[in-house]
């Protein structure tokens, strides 16, 4: 094999459709943008989304919803997967540090503690928000719900 003898693959390269160097080309008067309006024009840009003067879909589909600007979103967190962090890491305050190591919360999330499962450790507990049941579930085995500032 030698430079002088390397070629692409068949069917990989093709020849540029010539467009406008005459009628005897089959490709020459209009050179294939058909006939008058602003595609035909040299120059021709068109708005993201605009479909020829039609009603452009995105004005067609109706609006649906409100998204909330200031809405504030948790992490949620059971009290089941809180007594198994603090079996985890042996220890009786669980914060944010805590479920951060633990991999269940990421940096910038905020920690709302609910109460699903069960709880039998005394634990203090930190965290941005508890739900009632979350709050009975952890003072009733002897521990404390503190809401983090």
């Amino acid at each position: 094999m030698k430079l002088n003898n390397i070629a692409p693959a068949a069917g990989a390269t093709h020849t540029s459709k010539r467009v406008g160097r005459g009628q005897g080309s089959g490709k020459g008067g209009t050179a294939t943008r058909g006939t008058k309006g602003a595609q035909a024009r040299a120059g021709y840009e068109h708005k993201i989304g605009f479909e020829g003067g039609q009603m452009p879909i995105q004005r067609i589909l109706p609006k649906f919803g409100f998204k909330n600007p200031t809405r504030v979103e948790y992490r949620a967190v059971n009290v089941a997967d809180v007594e198994a962090v603090a079996a985890a890491l042996k220890v009786t305050e669980i914060g944010f540090e805590q479920f951060k190591a633990a991999g269940i919360v990421s940096k910038t999330d905020l920690v709302k503690v609910l109460g699903n499962g069960e709880i039998k450790t005394a634990l203090t507990v930190k965290a941005d928000a508890f739900s009632k049941s979350a709050i009975a579930k952890i003072e009733a085995a002897g521990g404390k719900a503190v809401v983090a500032e």
